[in-house]
């Protein structure tokens, strides 16, 4: 009998290294790409982005993420989050993002043995031929762009390639996940006519549009308005744990009928609606999303270094490789694991560059007339929000900018 035991134990034990070395071999061909990663924000934290004075990110302790780290857990891509909180909108939000910007590309100026800025697919997968991390930004907040489709162009011109179109509260022109809670209340009933021009115009530019952190009528609305496949930059599933952070079933159903991407979040309220969680639960998303918006819809979005609790087994971004043993445990094939590692986001990315065309002329917004003296609201019907004007952040971007967004 204890032989019996014995012989399953082993063969169990074989079985997990065999899917785990599988899971490498796809990996060293087809590494991860994930969708959101806020080391910049830990770095301004921590080192107010001082990346010469103390910040050695070869050996960072203290965070999900390092340049170990991203090597033992095959990362051939990540979009860097460089987000500024809820409450510098109105205020220095404009600022703030420029430097989270700034400090993103640093990094690849800092390490050019391991990170690779990049703004295209075809630079990704330029970056995976040379063995280095393909470093993307992604705005964490339309409060970023302070209503202002100028700044929106301008960081466009800066390196971003996706914008979340809310954080955790409302801009002027969209809703955020909170209005779902009832902690917040609707103000533009999803997006405001100004915000389906925020849309048009990140499709416009090529800009991917991501809906983490909205509610779920500007999920809705961003998906009927966009003619290009949008993300959830990291999300999860909110059959498996209503958490209003994640993405209903008929939202799952648009994304597969608009050929869009979940990249699903790791954070453990997100995955189990509790404080712990587990690797298996993750996959259990992962599973669940395939199921119902299919294979090509589904991508990692860890979230690291943006959260406090991590589930066992995926404590840190050197563990992709576990979860894509797990994966193959459950019998994805081959193809959908090289979906869900990078091909689903490259092929919404190509679809997103497809779309773009710079050649038609940007929508325009005027310049307020406090600027000039008189009332812009009347003489020239200004779209932002009634009563506020652009900050004078995103004035003096679209002012100083606008010769080179055409």
């Amino acid at each position: 009998m204890w032989a019996g035991w014995w012989l399953w134990a082993l063969v169990a034990a074989c079985a997990g290294q065999t899917y785990r070395q599988k899971a490498e071999t796809i990996m060293q061909t087809t590494p991860v790409i994930d969708g959101h990663n806020d080391l910049p924000w830990q770095l301004l934290k921590m080192f107010n982005n001082q990346l010469h004075t103390g910040a050695d990110l070869n050996t960072l302790a203290g965070t999900h993420t390092n340049i170990a780290k991203l090597r033992a857990g095959l990362v051939g891509a990540q979009f860097w989050s460089a987000y500024v909180p809820c409450d510098t909108q109105n205020k220095d939000a404009v600022k703030r993002t420029l430097e989270q910007i700034d400090v993103i590309h640093r990094m690849c100026q800092a390490y050019p043995e391991t990170f690779m800025c990049v703004t295209s697919s075809t630079e990704i997968e330029q970056a995976f031929k040379e063995g280095k991390v393909a470093s993307l930004v992604g705005v964490e907040g339309g409060h970023s762009i302070d209503s202002s489709l100028g700044v929106l162009r301008a960081l466009y011109h800066l390196g971003m390639r996706y914008m979340t179109l809310t954080h955790s509260c409302n801009t002027p022109w969209a809703d955020n996940w909170l209005v779902d809670t009832g902690e917040d209340e609707a103000e533009s009933q999803g997006l405001s006519e100004f915000g389906k021009r925020v849309v048009r115009e990140m499709n416009r530019l090529g800009v991917m549009i991501d809906l983490a952190h909205v509610s779920v009528a500007t999920m809705k609305a961003a998906l009927q308005v966009s003619s290009a496949p949008v993300i959830f930059s990291h999300s999860s599933a909110y059959h498996l744990c209503a958490h209003k952070r994640n993405v209903p079933d008929d939202v799952l159903q648009l994304v597969n009928a608009t050929r869009s991407l979940v990249m699903v979040n790791f954070y453990s309220d997100y995955v189990s609606c509790s404080k712990q969680a587990t690797l298996s639960q993750v996959a259990d998303h992962l599973d669940y999303i395939k199921k119902v918006a299919g294979a090509q819809a589904v991508g990692f979005g860890g979230d690291y270094d943006g959260v406090t609790r991590l589930p066992e087994g995926l404590e840190d971004v050197s563990k992709y490789p576990d979860l894509v043993a797990e994966l193959l445990r459950r019998n994805w094939t081959e193809e959908e694991v090289k979906g869900v590692l990078a091909e689903n986001l490259l092929r919404v990315f190509r679809e997103v560059e497809q779309v773009k065309n710079l050649s038609r002329f940007p929508e325009e917004e005027p310049i307020p007339q406090n600027m000039l003296g008189g009332s812009c609201r009347t003489q020239y019907g200004y779209s932002g929000a009634p009563g506020r004007f652009p900050g004078p952040g995103a004035l003096l971007a679209s002012l100083l900018l606008s010769w080179h967004l055409l």
